[in-house]
């Protein structure tokens, strides 16, 4: 699931599949315990590199909602997470949209649905919804901040309470879907640490799997797990797909949306979307925040 924002955008279809997320964190972030039960053919074949890519292409061309999806090295597989939504005939598509490089797919099935989830963690408010801060940036002297893509698509003006009455900038950036990630421009005198609750930020980096990190979000609070996988490609649905993402341990709800992916004072990730709770757990997706912050020339701080 995507960590969802909160509202409706000119599509009120896409709209409404976000509102589910608006009592969460303006970053998105969603999460399931990855309970995997492969139901691919899981022979010792070995597949290629261009094999690899067809085979991803495939998956994506068949367009079915619920599914994430990257290569593992180390099997030289194409990993297909399936959520709750995804039936036996919609994984018999992926498998025939693939052809002859249906043993490639290793389906591996996870509770709950893949959703969109709405400071560094704190709650930001658009008009119709409601999402979690990423990561406070600069460039020169002008101060933004960062968040999920999926929460500044169709927003304007962002204000700090659901009240709207006061005002913490206006949307300067957006990039969605393809990627998951929007710029947001302070205005007055609003204060803007470069910090995640209490945690320092003071700089960017790449992840890596079996990585430690720790997310934030204005839903759920803060949680921490490990990175599992590299460039995962989530299709949320309604055109909604996503690419180069991280997938985590990490447990997230609607309205966690957007909110900062971190490790210790490394800024790492902005919350996209998931499966899952954190009671019970889940798998949760996040925009890797370096190609963010190059694509609008900005930095933390």
């Amino acid at each position: 699931m995507r960590i969802k924002r909160t509202t409706p955008r000119s599509g009120i279809a896409r709209r409404t599949r976000l509102l589910a997320a608006a009592t969460g964190l303006v970053a998105t972030a969603a999460v399931v315990v990855p309970a995997a039960t492969s139901a691919a053919d899981d022979s010792a074949r070995t597949f290629s590199t261009a094999q690899l890519s067809t085979a991803s292409d495939a998956v994506r061309g068949a367009d079915v909602a619920g599914t994430a999806w990257g290569v593992d090295a180390k099997t030289k597989k194409l990993v297909v997470t399936v959520d709750s939504t995804v039936s036996q005939a919609e994984i018999a598509r992926l498998k025939s949209a693939a052809g002859a490089n249906a043993d490639a797919l290793k389906i591996e099935r996870t509770p709950g649905t893949f959703k969109k989830l709405i400071s560094g963690g704190d709650a930001i408010y658009a008009s119709s919804w409601r999402c979690s801060l990423g990561f406070n940036v600069r460039k020169g002297d002008t101060y933004y901040f960062v968040t999920a893509g999926h929460c500044t698509d169709g927003a304007g003006t962002w204000w700090s309470n659901s009240a709207h009455s006061s005002t913490i900038g206006s949307t300067a950036g957006s990039s969605f879907p393809g990627n998951d990630y929007g710029l947001v421009k302070y205005s007055g005198s609003v204060s803007h640490p470069g910090t995640v609750g209490n945690q320092d930020i003071t700089s960017a980096g790449n992840p890596t799997v079996n990585q430690s990190v720790t997310r934030r979000g204005s839903t759920t609070g803060t949680h921490s797990g490990r990175v599992t996988a590299l460039n995962q490609t989530v299709n949320y649905g309604g055109g909604d797909v996503v690419s180069g993402l991280i997938k985590t341990t990490v447990c997230a709800e609607p309205g966690d949306s957007g909110g900062p992916l971190y490790s210790g004072t490394k800024a790492i990730g902005l919350t996209s979307g998931g499966s899952g709770n954190c009671t019970s757990g889940g798998t949760t997706f996040f925009q890797p925040v370096v190609e963010a912050l190059n694509a609008y020339g900005v930095s933390v701080y």
